[in-house]
């Protein structure tokens, strides 16, 4: 088949990459792509959520499926368009990608489903949202509503700083139109994990969990980020994962479908494992990134197969994913000053060296072209994984692979799953 992916980011070099390894693939094309998806695929220039232009171009190149990577052109209704035109396409509708464009809108749904899930506030007015603090334990969570890159987040120590973070998300704007309405959630105590389903709309299939690391800084400190690293498979065993398929997953498909929400595609569910059993802190309507990035090295059967399955509505009678027993580690390397403001066009030293050590894989992110020379182009900019036997001996496949890359400003968490 001729699978088209929309996005251009790591996590899009990791979903073009396994594809261009699946039997059933004839030709990966992706729009736009970055300067490593090049190496693996068809890059065409078009803008994802630009609806009618991702429409033409599938039609235009015989696609025989479309899978959406970012969340911007779900929102956008790249799939309801697609789906207009008779393409097959994996994604889920603007409305159903409601479950991660409003936090508020996923309460609504977790709360009618059953499914765990913190205890929270949410409104927008900035003075209920000041008193309703009162009612929440410090350390307080204060969320943005709406899409925020996965920046929307703040984990305040004090009342003084929760009151900060609502004046900057419902008076400031910092986030935009995400933030003028807002959640205020209990805090919840464990591990976080992120477990992907992949849905056709009744059915899903749970994937092996992955452990993301959001803050900047390493021991978890600093701002949240769209993710520093990764690894997988998180040690959860199969009665966990098939408890999540039938009191998280299910439950979600079955209430979206009452409201006419009918979910194809991955749907990603951030848990906490607090000491009384899972909860979900959110969903997301797309793969995790930088957990795209180790998971799908460790996927040893036909990705297009069961995404192309999804889209059908014929994900029972189709075999379920097979995975490499090894584990994966990935790091991102990320612009100097990023989430905040940093600088870009900086020349990429050593891509060649890293991605030639045994077991290494180099994902690109944020990077474009400057004549031959690979130079930055974004926040994170490369995600380089490592496969082997143990966390431990993929850990340092990552960090060696990575210690041969430099650009000026790279900076990078060094504890990424040391606990592993």
């Amino acid at each position: 088949m001729r699978v088209l992916v929309l996005g251009g980011g790591g996590r899009e070099h990791a979903l073009c990459w396994a594809l261009a390894r699946a039997p059933s693939v004839d030709a990966v094309l992706c729009a736009p792509g970055n300067v490593g998806i090049a190496e693996v695929a068809e890059l065409h220039d078009v803008d994802p959520t630009d609806t009618a232009m991702v429409r033409e171009l599938a039609v235009r190149e015989g696609i025989d499926l479309v899978i959406v990577g970012p969340e911007a052109p779900l929102v956008a209704g790249v799939v309801d368009s697609l789906q207009a035109a008779d393409i097959p396409v994996f994604g889920p509708t603007s409305e159903a990608a409601r479950i991660e464009s409003s936090k508020v809108f996923a309460k609504d749904v977790m709360a009618a489903a059953g499914v765990p899930t913190a205890r929270h506030w949410a409104g927008n007015d900035a003075q209920s949202a000041r008193a309703a603090l009162r009612d929440f334990d410090q350390p307080y969570v204060v969320k943005a509503d709406g899409l925020a890159a996965g920046k929307g987040v703040r984990i305040c120590v004090d009342e003084a700083e929760a009151g900060e973070a609502l004046t900057e998300l419902m008076i400031d704007q910092l986030m935009g139109a995400a933030g003028s309405t807002v959640l205020i959630e209990e805090f919840l105590e464990g591990p976080e994990v992120s477990v992907f389903g992949l849905c056709d709309g009744s059915d899903v299939v749970v994937l092996a969990p992955a452990q993301d690391f959001k803050r900047v800084g390493a021991g978890d400190t600093g701002p949240n980020t769209g993710g520093m690293g990764a690894y997988c498979p998180y040690p959860l065993d199969q009665a966990a994962l098939d408890g999540l398929r039938d009191g998280v997953f299910r439950p979600v498909l079955a209430e979206l479908a009452v409201r006419g929400a009918r979910y194809v595609g991955v749907l990603y569910a951030g848990l906490v494992l607090a000491a009384d059993g899972p909860k979900v802190l959110e969903f997301n309507a797309r793969f995790g990134d930088p957990e795209t990035q180790a998971l799908l090295p460790r996927l040893s059967s036909d990705l297009a197969e069961v995404l192309a399955a999804c889209a059908a509505g014929r994900l029972a009678s189709t075999p379920a994913p097979r995975w490499d027993e090894r584990s994966a580690v990935t790091v991102v390397l990320a612009s100097g000053g990023y989430p905040a403001e940093y600088q870009t066009g900086k020349p990429i030293s050593g891509l060649d060296e890293a991605a030639a050590m045994d077991g290494a894989l180099v994902f690109h992110a944020g990077t474009r072209l400057d004549g031959d020379q690979v130079v930055t182009a974004g926040g994170r900019v490369l995600a380089v994984t490592g496969l082997a036997d143990t966390v431990g001996q993929a850990r340092e496949i990552a960090y060696a692979a990575a210690d041969r890359i430099d650009f000026d400003g790279m900076q990078r968490r060094d504890d990424i799953a040391a606990a592993g």
